[in-house]
C-alpha cells in the first residue's frame, strides 16, 4: 500500500505537470518522514549521492558539444557535402535530412539539440524544394531520434550509470540500431519521392564536391576522436566528452563562425540544461531508494511472471509501458525512474541489460514524437514557423517505421550486443 501510494503521487504530481524533480522528491521525503526510524539526513544523503558521480561529468560536456556544433556553422558545411554526394537522387533532401542527422547525432546526443539545430535549416530548405511542410517537419522529427541512440548519447550516459553497465559497452551497442533508425528512414524517403520528379536537383560538379569534402572533412574526424579515443583506450567516455568539445570549439575558430557571444550563451544554456537534469537525477536518486526500500523491483517481478514467464511476451509489454511512459516524461527522467524498478526484473527474464538499456531508450525517445508532451514536436513547432498541428500530422506516418525499427531491435538482441561483443565491452 505505502509503495502504491509513493508511486501514485508521483504520477498524480506529473499529470499536474508539476516539475519531474519535484514530482520525484516531495513523495520520496514525505515517505522519508513517515517512515519509522528514518530522518531527513537519509533522504539528503541519498538525494547528493546521486549526482556525486565522475561518469556524470560527461553530460554537461556532450551537451556543449551539441550546443557549440549548433553555433559554429558546422551543420551548412555538412548539408553542402551530403547534398552533392546524393547528387541527382530523386528526394536528395529528404536523404541529406537523414543523413545530416547521423552525423550530426555523433556531436549531440540529444533529440531536442539535434530537432531545434537541424530543423532550422532543413525544414525551410525542403519546403523551398517542393516538399510538404508536414513531411518535412515529421521526417526532422523522425532522423532526430537517431541522436539518443547513437553515441555520444545522453540517455545511454543517465541509464549505464544508473543500471551499472559500461558506457563504453552502451555507446557501441547503439551505433547499428542507429544506423537501422536510419535506413527505414531512407526507406520511407524513397517511397515518397519515388513518384516525385519535380524533387531532383541538378547534378553537382566535381569542383563543388571536392570542395564541400575538404571543407566537411574536420566534421566526419568527430566519431574518430570519440568512439576511436574510448575503444583505443586513449581516455574514459567523460575525457572523450572533454576531447569532443575541444575539437569542436577548434573547428568553429577555424571556420570563423563561432564568436565570442555565441561561445558565451553556449556556457549559459549548457549551464540551464545541465542544472534541469542533475536536479532529475538528484530527485530519481532518492525515488529509487524509496522504491529499493519498499520491494518494488521485487513486487514488479512477482507481477510479471504471474502474467507470463516467457521473455518476448515480457518484452513486448514492457515495450508497451515505456512507450507510454515515454509519451509523458522525458527520457532522462523516465529512464531514472523505470532503471531501478525494470532492471532486475528484466535479469530475471535473462534480458542482457545493454541490450535492455537500448530498448529502454529508443522506446522513451520515440515517446518525444508523441502527444501530450511530445517536445521535440513543439521544438519543431517553434523553430520552423510550421503551425503545432502539421507537425503532429507530418509525423504520425513516421512512427511507423520507427516501431518496425523497434521490434526489430527487441526481438533480435545481437543488433544491439554484436558490436560490444566483437569489441570485447
Amino acid at each position: 500500500m505505502t509503495l502504491a501510494l509513493v508511486v501514485g503521487s508521483v504520477f498524480v504530481l506529473l499529470l499536474l505537470r508539476v516539475p519531474v524533480a519535484f514530482a520525484l522528491m516531495l513523495p520520496s521525503v514525505m515517505y522519508v518522514v513517515m517512515a519509522e526510524g528514518q530522518t531527513l539526513g537519509v533522504a539528503m544523503q541519498q538525494i547528493t549521492s546521486g549526482v556525486d558521480s565522475f561518469p556524470l561529468l560527461a553530460v554537461p560536456l556532450f551537451i556543449m558539444t551539441g550546443y557549440m556544433a549548433n553555433v559554429s556553422g558546422i551543420a551548412d558545411r555538412l548539408f553542402d557535402l551530403l547534398g552533392n554526394l546524393f547528387g541527382t537522387i530523386r528526394g536528395t533532401a529528404g536523404y541529406v535530412n537523414v543523413s545530416g542527422s547521423v552525423v550530426f547525432s555523433w556531436m549531440s546526443g540529444a533529440a531536442i539539440a539535434d530537432a531545434a539545430g537541424l530543423g532550422s535549416l532543413l525544414v525551410p530548405a525542403m519546403r523551398r524544394q517542393g516538399y510538404d511542410a508536414g513531411f518535412a517537419a515529421g521526417l526532422t522529427g523522425a532522423s532526430s531520434m537517431i541522436g539518443p541512440v547513437m553515441p555520444p548519447s545522453i540517455p545511454a550516459i543517465m541509464y549505464a550509470v544508473t543500471a551499472g553497465v559500461s558506457i563504453g559497452a552502451l555507446f557501441f551497442a547503439g551505433i547499428v540500431p542507429a544506423f537501422l533508425l536510419a535506413a527505414v528512414l531512407f526507406v520511407y524517403v524513397f517511397l515518397y519521392a519515388r513518384k516525385r520528379e519535380d524533387l531532383g536537383r541538378e547534378r553537382p560538379t566535381m569542383a563543388a564536391l571536392l570542395s564541400s569534402s575538404v571543407k566537411a572533412l574536420p566534421i566526419l574526424f568527430t566519431p574518430v576522436i570519440i568512439l576511436g579515443g574510448i575503444l583505443g583506450g586513449v581516455f574514459t567516455p567523460t575525457e572523450a566528452a572533454a576531447a569532443a568539445v575541444m575539437w569542436i570549439v577548434l573547428m568553429g575558430v577555424a571556420y570563423r563562425s563561432l564568436t565570442v557571444r555565441a561561445f558565451l550563451q553556449t556556457f549559459l544554456k549548457t549551464a540551464q540544461t545541465t542544472g534541469q537534469i542533475l536536479l532529475i537525477v538528484a530527485g530519481a536518486s532518492l525515488f529509487a531508494w524509496v522504491m529499493a526500500r519498499e520491494r518494488g523491483p521485487q513486487v514488479l517481478g512477482d507481477a510479471m511472471f504471474g502474467l507470463t514467464e516467457n521473455p518476448l511476451i515480457f518484452l513486448l509489454l514492457m515495450n508497451v509501458i515505456l512507450l507510454l511512459i515515454g509519451m509523458l516524461i522525458e527520457p532522462v527522467a523516465a529512464l531514472l525512474i523505470t532503471v531501478p524498478v525494470l532492471l532486475p526484473v528484466a535479469v530475471e527474464f535473462g534480458v542482457d541489460p545493454v541490450h535492455l538499456g537500448v530498448i529502454m531508450i529508443l522506446n522513451l525517445v520515440i515517446g518525444l514524437l508523441t502527444p501530450p508532451v511530445g517536445l521535440v514536436l513543439y521544438v519543431l513547432s517553434s523553430v520552423t514557423d510550421v503551425d503545432l498541428p502539421t507537425v503532429m500530422r507530418g509525423t504520425m506516418p513516421f512512427l511507423v517505421p520507427l516501431f518496425v525499427a523497434l521490434l526489430l531491435v527487441t526481438f533480435i538482441p545481437q543488433i544491439s550486443l554484436f558490436l560490444p561483443q566483437q569489441l570485447g565491452l
